[in-house]
């Protein structure tokens, strides 16, 4: 393992922990300085004791130079042993049965990674295929994607797909639901995609009933496969949003748009009551990580295991489906 190799791992098992403070930005830093820097410097400093003389090196990842350059990985075993995610037997079923993940994002928008590098995650995952659901232009602050961004994202998956055969990514977004409930792009541009989530980020205190009423509409639009985070809940932080679960997760049965089961740690949407009714009304789910870094991939089975212990039926959860029988559900066969 190189040093950048073990850096870049370093990275990626502070993220699955969830690690998001200054341990995770220094050892970023130090990955992009030792990217820069020719691995003869790093050996000969790494020799001589003198690493952490290059601005954005410290104690830590001088270690995990050194020791890469020595064949040596006892910082990164002992990271890698206290950052894996748990699972519950019950839920390693619903894992085992997942092909993919539905909902990611990359540097297109506010991700950490390249596409390709959530890819190459995805497949060293055991996944299939991936859907890319980078966020639209609404959400100025994520760098969403406008028209014409996404002509250059699908431009970039299709050569991806080429290199990266049999698995596949998948085209999608995740597209803003408007106040009124209708979406951040044009049928046009949702009709070339494969997969689009809808998900509510913006006036998440709006009355329960105008809430009610912007998502049924965007959960009946044609193009919505999934309704995202419905909540929008951030746990100890933000309180879920207000509407009638009987009638939005009515429509979604109706309109076959699956609710998802958000795995980020901080979302874990939708609470176990609002889960357990779409199970009673029929829904079908996605169980998708909401990831923006390669590590946080990782995080399904905290899906899997809140699926498990609501009953889910395995049968009902999309992306247990191969992508051509996905790309049919989504065609409503």
């Amino acid at each position: 393992m190189t040093p950048i190799e073990a850096l870049e791992r370093v990275v990626h098992c502070l993220d699955r922990s969830h690690e998001s403070g200054f341990k995770t930005k220094a050892f970023v830093r130090a990955l992009d300085v030792a990217r820069s820097t020719s691995p003869d410097e790093l050996a000969r400093r790494a020799a001589a004791g003198t690493l952490t003389e290059l601005d954005g090196i410290g104690s830590s990842s001088a270690t995990v130079i050194a020791e890469a350059l020595r064949g040596d990985t006892a910082y990164l075993d002992q990271l890698e042993a206290s950052t894996v995610v748990p699972i519950t037997a019950a839920g390693h079923r619903y894992r085992a049965a997942l092909r993919g993940d539905l909902h990611l994002h990359s540097t297109w928008s506010d991700g950490g990674a390249s596409a390709e590098a959530m890819a190459r995650t995805a497949i060293a995952l055991g996944h299939d295929y991936m859907v890319l659901t980078d966020h639209s232009p609404r959400l100025t602050i994520a760098h969403g994607l406008s028209a014409e961004r996404l002509q250059q994202q699908l431009a970039e998956v299709a050569a991806l797909n080429e290199s990266l055969a049999p698995f596949r990514i998948l085209s999608g977004i995740e597209v803003d639901i408007l106040e009124d409930g209708a979406l951040d792009h044009t049928d046009d541009v949702l009709s070339q995609l494969d997969v689009v989530v809808a998900s509510v980020h913006s006036k998440l205190r709006m009355p329960g009933p105008e809430m009610t009423e912007r998502m049924v509409r965007a959960v009946e639009h044609p193009h919505v496969d999934i309704l995202g985070h419905c909540t929008g809940r951030l746990i100890d932080k933000r309180e879920p949003s207000a509407f009638d679960p009987d009638a939005v997760f009515g429509a979604c049965a109706r309109s076959r748009t699956a609710v998802e089961i958000n795995c980020r740690p901080e979302r874990l949407d939708p609470p176990a009551p609002l889960l357990a009714r779409a199970i009673e009304l029929g829904c079908w789910f996605s169980i998708d990580s909401d990831a923006h870094a390669t590590g946080q991939l990782e995080w399904q089975p905290l899906g899997c295991d809140r699926a498990a212990a609501a009953g889910v039926p395995l049968d009902r959860v999309i992306n247990t489906f191969d992508a051509a029988a996905l790309l049919r559900w989504v065609e409503g066969e």
